[in-house]
């Protein structure tokens, strides 16, 4: 199994450019045969709080059509984070677009303080999906800081849980500490996707990483660049290696 995790710079409130930025990232990890790419917290918007809804995205929107085109050519599932627009109900979400065409939306289901005036949080959107046999759940960001999330995606029987974040270099020690703790206590590999550079007027941390079922630190990418965080797992052993775009 080959899983990678994208660091991205996205560009403020400019869809087209972070798509493109989405499909060179999508590009190099089917280079490395990955089954997987996972973005950051709303990657294909850059994270937004007031503009979210003019920059929301629905379930079939034709902005999608070229991912769903990369995922069914290369047999890739992507993971692309945005507003998501359903029942007239603005959430943070993510799509999940498999390589059969189809598309799932996770949406958060823990809220930082402040994002609650322009967002929903909802446990209806919950996929979960399966490579190779191993079950695969989902965060995004602050879901993560509480434990109840990991402990429910556990007791689903999650083999892979893939955190989707906007952390600053603030937050980060403290999203390093409760991973590594989740995927020890669990016994579930994590993998984590931040942004690099700034979103938001904030700067994010980068420092993407992927934590083995042992709570082991398997491999991480730096504070600054943009690229990926390639996994493999090769018997029972998992290893990284670091590709920038």
């Amino acid at each position: 199994m080959i899983l990678a995790a994208a660091q991205t710079k996205p560009t403020r409130g400019n869809i087209e450019t972070n798509l493109l930025d989405h499909y060179s990232l999508i590009e190099l990890a089917v280079q490395n045969k990955a089954q997987l790419i996972a973005f950051p917290e709303m990657s294909i918007t850059g994270y937004e709080r007031e503009n979210a809804k003019e920059l929301a995205f629905k379930k079939e929107d034709s902005r999608l059509n070229h991912l769903k085109k990369l995922a069914f050519e290369n047999n890739i599932t992507i993971i692309a984070g945005a507003p998501i627009e359903i029942e007239s109900k603005l959430f943070i979400g993510e799509f999940v677009i498999s390589p059969d065409n189809s598309v799932s939306i996770y949406t958060k289901q823990f809220l930082h303080e402040g994002e609650d005036e322009f967002f929903q949080p909802s446990f209806d959107y919950n996929p979960m999906l399966e490579i190779e046999k191993q079950k695969i759940s989902f965060a995004i960001c602050a879901d993560i800081d509480n434990p109840l999330h990991p402990e429910n995606a556990k007791k689903k029987e999650t083999d892979i849980y893939i955190a989707s974040i906007f952390f600053s270099p603030n937050g980060i020690p403290n999203a390093y500490r409760d991973l590594q703790n989740y995927a020890e206590k669990h016994k579930m590999n994590v993998l984590m996707s931040n942004f690099s550079g700034e979103s938001w007027g904030s700067p994010s941390a980068g420092q993407s990483a992927f934590w083995n079922s042992n709570g082991e630190l398997v491999g991480q990418m730096n504070e600054s660049d943009s690229g990926l965080l390639i996994v493999e797992k090769q018997n029972d052993n998992w290893k990284s290696k670091v590709l920038k775009n």
